[in-house]
């Protein structure tokens, strides 16, 4: 007699364990209910959709029931939901959309639920403005949103990995994000400082980050939502995205008997039954062993849902196959960054006290003399017998791959040892001949056999001055570059003949810029007889320790094209914001201080005024070069990022030359003005890009709007102000506001318009109107003409906010002190 199963819930868990069934018994009834209209989709695709990055929305669908029928013969009820479970007659009560309310019987029973994500009782909650994303309705409601309400700005509350996902691909569309984070870092599953890489991944693509704040309220305000927070601030924005949790979706299960936890997820054994006879739990909403502590935990993955999915199908037909409990194995893509996780982290194995070590290293994904090389960096957690509990890792490329490499070794409970051993594929373009787990693998092992003792950045806040000294072994320009605090320099090439500068009666704290070289210094000088540590991970781990985001209350708005250099895009950009380069450098693949050694070298040759463009894949040269150009006494004219995760600077060497011709030219202040008389489309985005583009290289910037210019910061909405008739008359003839700009040729009756801000969309590139707000925000004084507005019949009223009013002479003024002075 053939058995009836019933599933609750598809998707992950719920699919696996039907296809897994129909594959052992042909001839077993698999009915399979799932609430909403799909019943496999994929859910962790979702944010990608919403950011264009998947385009097409029939690929988020991975399984239909008209193919899961054909396929497997399963009986697929949609828009059927579970309501609650008999236990004693084996049945299940079901709400179904085309069937109404009934009973359905069963032999076994799979619950796969899963999570739903947590919305808390605040005012103003229930907001059409707020959404959460757990299915493709939510998606079509957030798309929909996005892209044809014409959307400006979003805050997204939780800096979890859906939280994180959706400001990425949120920014990715072109609106201004504000992440709100109750807790002082991203990610729980990282520790702090490797979460810390991926906050300023965030920040340098312009996503604010506000770290310890939460939601209190919200409030609608006309076509926007208020958000007030915690701390008193109050945030206005176009959407919301609710990110803070899940919480598992079994409430229908409070009076069936299942043994539930205290947050509600469902009481599994090592082979998934619950307490009730013939009734197994897969998915989000079981609770799971921890594969390195062997505590009891809940981990809402996609990976280890499908697994159980299949293992939960194998018991019901007998096969008696367990489950060993979750490393909790994730990764998340930040824009150019990649980051991921397994085991245990630092927080954890400190609350449950077990005792454990870390190595930090900082390798490249490959050989660095293949070009594409970058650096990652790989924390890892051991335990004194060498055993792996844990590791994270964060880099542009390579990333996935070595966390996978170090998750299969926890799961046959490898040691450091193991992974020195593990013989992985080399050829330059993918690894290098010392693959960065060997890497790990090595210093680990060091630090087990005693070779050197190390210390981690926060052992500097305990550090005693007087029983210590802390010694930079890097280079000269590396130390004046930044360094830690009450640190003397003694490049690890001298240390031998410097010997006598330090105190043997003291221990000696050492760093480099990644770890090698200080290891090194350890090395030397321990078999001098010096009692050393050494910071494991150098300088780049605790400039990542100490990061600190800049927490604006104001959603901090960059144009896309100083951020985002896509390759079809920089020559136009180059040239409107005057970033033309007399010298290119490509230093991908060095880690510091190779490219800023490279830059110097490369400014050396280079004359007064010429400028150098540097492309580095090293995600700490963002940093470093900014002071390193002031330190040295070299322009940063911009820096920003690839879409690839590339950095990209240009720096003009010293102070611009000056003509000999007029010594007055030579005592002006480096400011710029412009003139604006054109109201066209095109002439109006170039004036602003290059506005943009000197204010962000630190000049003052005034840009004088008169006669058809004042047509571009007009307000669109028409304003109730008297004005006689020739006022009257220009203001119906005239565009209003720079929605309505035309371009200057090739308009083709409003085509050509539409057709060049699509281009500038498509390719990422800001539009005229987040142009004219960032110019704003940066302090580009925005002036109408008087005169003009008199003549035109325009009252200061119809102005968008930040404009001034001024005179001719105000303009003489301002250009009087501008080295630059353009007619637009």
């Amino acid at each position: 007699m053939s058995k009836k199963v019933l599933i609750v819930g598809g998707v992950a868990g719920g699919a696996s364990a039907a296809a897994r069934l129909r594959r052992l018994d042909e001839e077993a009834h698999i009915v399979m209910f799932e609430r909403d209209e799909h019943i496999s989709f994929a859910n962790c695709g979702l944010p990608y959709y919403i950011g264009d990055s998947i385009k097409d929305r029939s690929k988020l669908i991975v399984q239909t029931p008209e193919a899961m029928y054909n396929r497997f013969n399963l009986d697929i009820r949609t828009k059927s939901e579970v309501t609650r479970i008999d236990p004693v007659s084996k049945t299940v009560r079901v709400n179904s959309i085309e069937r109404g309310i009934y009973d359905e019987s069963y032999d076994y029973l799979i619950l796969a639920p899963g999570a739903k994500p947590i919305r808390p009782a605040l005012p103003g909650i229930d907001s059409s403005k707020i959404y959460t994303l757990r299915n493709i309705a939510d998606t079509d409601r957030i798309k929909k949103r996005v892209t044809e309400t014409n959307s400006k700005s979003a805050i997204v509350i939780g800096g979890g990995f859906i939280g994180v996902e959706m400001a990425e691909n949120l920014k990715e569309v072109g609106l201004d994000v504000t992440l709100v984070q109750a807790d002082p870092q991203l990610l729980a599953p990282f520790d702090i400082e490797m979460s810390h890489v991926l906050a300023q991944e965030l920040e340098q693509h312009g996503v604010n980050l506000l770290f310890s704040e939460s939601a209190k309220a919200f409030k609608e305000i006309g076509e926007q939502i208020q958000v007030e927070l915690a701390g008193g601030t109050t945030l206005d924005t176009d959407m919301v995205i609710l990110a803070i949790g899940v919480t598992p979706d079994t409430s229908f299960l409070k009076d069936s008997g299942i043994e539930l936890t205290s947050r509600g997820h469902i009481i599994v054994n090592e082979k998934l039954e619950t307490n009730l006879d013939g009734v197994f739990a897969v998915g989000d909403a079981i609770q799971v062993v921890d594969f390195i502590n062997g505590n009891k935990t809940a981990i809402p993955l996609a990976g280890p849902a499908n697994k159980q999915g299949r293992i939960a199908a194998d018991n019901v037909c007998g096969l008696g196959v367990t489950y060993k409990g979750s490393l909790g194995t994730s990764i998340i893509k930040v824009f150019g960054l990649t980051g991921a996780a397994t085991g245990n982290n630092e927080k954890t194995l400190q609350r449950l006290g077990i005792p454990y070590k870390v190595a930090y290293v900082h390798p490249n994904s490959h050989a660095s003399y293949y070009p594409g090389a970058t650096p990652l960096t790989i924390k890892l957690l051991f335990d004194n017998t060498g055993t792996v509990l844990g590791a994270q890792a964060v880099g542009s490329g390579g990333v996935d791959k070595r966390i996978d490499d170090i998750a299969t070794v926890i799961h046959f409970r490898g040691t450091v040892h193991d992974m020195t051993e593990l013989e992985l594929s080399y050829a330059p373009p993918y690894s290098s001949a010392k693959d960065p787990v060997n890497m790990a693998g090595y210093t680990a092992e060091n630090i087990l056999a005693g070779r050197t003792e190390v210390f981690v950045p926060q052992d500097l806040n305990t550090r005693d001055p007087q029983k210590t000294i802390l010694v930079d072994v890097r280079s000269e320009i590396e130390h004046n570059n930044g360094h830690i605090p009450g640190s003397i320099l003694i490049p690890v090439d001298e240390l031998r003949s410097r010997l006598s500068e330090l105190d043997s009666t003291k221990e000696i704290w050492v760093y480099c810029q990644v770890g090698l070289r200080g290891y090194t210094a350890s090395r030397i000088l321990q078999q001098k007889g010096y009692n050393v540590r050494n910071l494991t991970g150098g300088y780049k781990t605790y400039k990542m320790a100490t990061y600190t985001p800049t927490n604006n209350t104001k959603p901090l708005t960059v144009p896309k094209s100083t951020v985002y250099r896509q390759e079809s895009a920089v020559a136009v950009e180059q040239q409107e914001n005057e970033l033309r380069a007399d010298s290119e450098l490509d230093v991908c693949g060095l880690c510091c201080p190779g490219p800023l050694i490279q830059v110097k070298q490369q400014i050396d040759r280079l004359e007064n005024g010429q400028v150098l463009h540097v492309t580095a894949s090293d995600p700490g040269f963002y940093e470093d070069i900014i002071p390193w150009a002031r330190m040295s006494g070299n322009q940063l004219i911009n820096v920003g990022k690839t879409k690839s995760g590339m950095t990209e600077a240009f720096i003009r060497k010293g102070t611009p030359i000056v003509p000999v011709a007029a010594e007055l030219t030579a005592t002006r202040s480096e400011g710029t003005s412009m003139v604006v008389f054109s109201g066209d489309l095109d002439k109006a985005i170039a004036s602003f890009i290059i506005a943009n583009g000197a204010a962000s290289s630190g000049k003052k910037v005034t840009m004088f709007f008169t006669f058809w210019g004042l047509n571009v910061i007009r307000k669109s909405e028409k304003v109730p102000v008297s004005k006689n008739f020739i006022g009257r008359m220009f203001g119906a003839m005239m565009p209003r506001g720079s929605q309505k700009l035309t371009i200057s040729k090739m308009n083709m009756l409003g085509l050509g318009t539409k057709m060049i801000r699509g281009v500038m969309k498509g390719k990422n590139i800001s539009s005229l109107e987040e142009l004219i707000q960032t110019a704003i925000q940066q302090g580009v004084e925005v002036v109408a003409c008087s005169m003009s507005m008199d003549v035109m019949g325009i009252t200061e009223e119809e102005f968008i906010e930040g404009v001034k009013i001024g005179g001719v002479g105000y303009y003489l003024g301002k250009a009087d002190q501008s080295g630059i002075n353009l007619f637009i």
